[in-house]
């Protein structure tokens, strides 16, 4: 009863609040875990990622067909031999302090970006030079061929290439820069900032909207409201009864115990998920330290994670999860194949026993850092410790905030000193559509990702894939880097799922993405 009157506090709290700010048609939002980095270059926290959308822009959109669009450009011109390409911006870009968008600034930003994500460091690897020509054009000259330039500019990935002014695109890549000044549709008032509170955002004067109708990343960015703010409300049922009451308008993620009773809501709408729009549990891998340095504990580990007893466990509808995918691609998608799946045809509980005792494990600690705060994270986390007890090992879990275990989650530290073993991550479906794009193959040997895997031949196989334009062996590389991913155990796939938006249904023109966007969508 306490906890009732609780929530209903929060609500009342809340109402009193927000019956000022309907006025301004303010859109008031809680993520799925709290937005504690600012920099999109340093961070690739999905949180990030949906202030950097707000706040900065791309030279190049996707589309939710995964097709690629001029953004910030004009366009692009491409020589015969395919080693230039020419990129002009189009007329009147502004950062929102007012000042042009140049350039000098673009390159700057993608240089930056370059040296800390992976995709962009093999663009930089093949690139001789690229230089300013005039104020709103720029040359980029590779020295070798490189197949995906244009996606590599328009990754909506995490770590994204996003265009800031040259002055804050020096700082080191690894450092979060402290300005925030971008070219995107909103303005952030870091001011008004509080960490574990609200991030307030309004319209950018100086953004000039392209002519085309907004779809995916793409298109007219269009505001339609006076104001967003992301709530931090950590509780799941206050952030459901918030989007109930009308108090909030987007939950980024729906609670998935409430996934029943807001569907028999007529005030609120959960918009489908398919193929790419939805997620794929994870369990993370330390390779660096023991006892997963070993790859036959790693295989004893791809053994034991029975993917059916994971994503079962959500509380999900059947219809919203897929009891089995081994596909690093996404299932019922462009690139899924079962290239390399044969691993897990003995795969379960007895069998990852076998492989312990073949890789002689000598019990040591297994440290499972358990972000309890993340529906999506909370009951997989203590499915994959229990299939990993049962398997053999000796979990020792580490439970803390979502905050928390992202921090810790960048160390490499022994478990004696700190650091970690494994941890359950999610991956959105969009971050995972070709082998440059997908994280789970993209940072092999990157030391700015957290795991440190390394596998040589991955490496080839990602540069021939890069250089090459048919379609065909395109094709067959991916399935052979699955393969390989499979073989070293990168990762563990935990299994694919929805992970829902709701938004009350008095707002349209919502952006059907993987993640969400403010931008286009209005009250009515």
């Amino acid at each position: 009863m306490k906890c009732l009157r609780f929530v209903a506090a929060f609500a009342v709290g809340i109402l009193l609040y927000a019956s000022g700010a309907r006025a301004e048609n303010v859109i008031r939002a809680s993520l799925n875990t709290e937005l504690t980095v600012l920099d999109p270059i340093v961070s690739t926290i999905n949180a990030t990622r949906v202030f950097a959308y707000l706040v900065f822009d791309e030279l190049i959109g996707i589309d939710n067909e995964g097709h690629y669009h001029p953004q910030m450009l004009e366009g692009w011109q491409i020589s015969d031999d395919r080693l230039t390409y020419t990129f002009k911006l189009r007329d009147g870009l502004k950062w929102s302090d007012g000042t042009p968008v140049t350039a000098e600034d673009c390159v700057a930003s993608i240089k930056r970006w370059g040296k800390r994500e992976s995709l962009g460091k093999q663009l930089m690897a093949a690139t001789r030079d690229m230089q300013p020509v005039d104020a709103k054009t720029f040359l980029l000259e590779l020295n070798e061929p490189f197949a995906f330039v244009i996606e590599a500019l328009g990754k909506p990935g995490n770590t994204i290439p996003v265009m800031m002014p040259a002055r804050i695109a020096a700082t080191d890549p690894a450092t979060p820069v402290k300005e925030i000044v971008g070219s995107g549709p909103f303005i952030f008032h870091q001011r008004e900032w509080k960490p574990g509170d609200k991030a307030v955002f309004t319209p950018n004067p100086y953004y000039k909207p392209r002519s085309e109708p907004a779809e995916g990343l793409s298109g007219g960015k269009v505001v339609k409201v006076d104001r967003v703010e992301l709530i931090s409300i950590p509780d799941q049922a206050m952030r459901v009864a918030g989007l109930q009451t009308g108090e909030l308008d987007l939950l980024e993620v729906v609670p998935f115990d409430f996934i029943s009773a807001l569907r028999n809501d007529p005030s609120v709408t959960i918009p489908e998920q398919h193929g790419v729009q939805q997620m794929m549990q994870i369990l993370s891998i330390n390779h660096v330290t023991p006892p997963f340095n070993d790859i036959r504990i790693r295989r004893a580990l791809q053994a034991a994670i029975v993917q059916e007893d994971v994503v079962s466990s959500l509380g999900l509808p059947p219809n919203m999860f897929l009891k089995k995918c081994l596909s690093i691609y996404m299932c019922d998608a462009p690139g899924t194949t079962d290239a390399g799946t044969d691993v897990y045809k003995n795969a379960g509980t007895e069998h990852a026993r076998e492989l312990l005792k073949e890789a002689g494990y000598k019990n040591e600690p297994v440290v499972l850092l358990h972000a309890s705060t993340s529906a999506l994270l909370n009951s997989a986390g203590l499915v994959y410790a229990d299939l990993m007890k049962k398997a053999g090992f000796n979990v020792d879990i580490h439970t803390s905030d979502f905050s928390t275990v992202a921090q810790k989650r960048t160390s490499r530290a022994p478990v004696e000193q700190g650091g970690w073993s494994v941890i359950p991550i999610v991956w959105n479906g969009i971050d995972l559509v070709n082998p440059l794009a997908d994280t789970a193959i993209s940072t092999n040997c990157n030391e700015f990702n957290p795991g440190w895997y390394c596998d040589p031949a991955q490496t080839e196989l990602l540069k021939r894939f890069a250089v090459t334009t048919e379609l065909a062996e395109r094709r067959q590389l991916a399935d052979q880097l699955q393969a390989a991913f499979h073989r070293n155990v990168n990762y563990v796939l935990g299994g694919q799922f929805s992970a829902p938006a709701a938004y009350r249904s008095d707002l349209k023109g919502v952006i059907p993405f993987g993640f969400p966007v403010f931008w286009n969508m209005e009250r009515k």
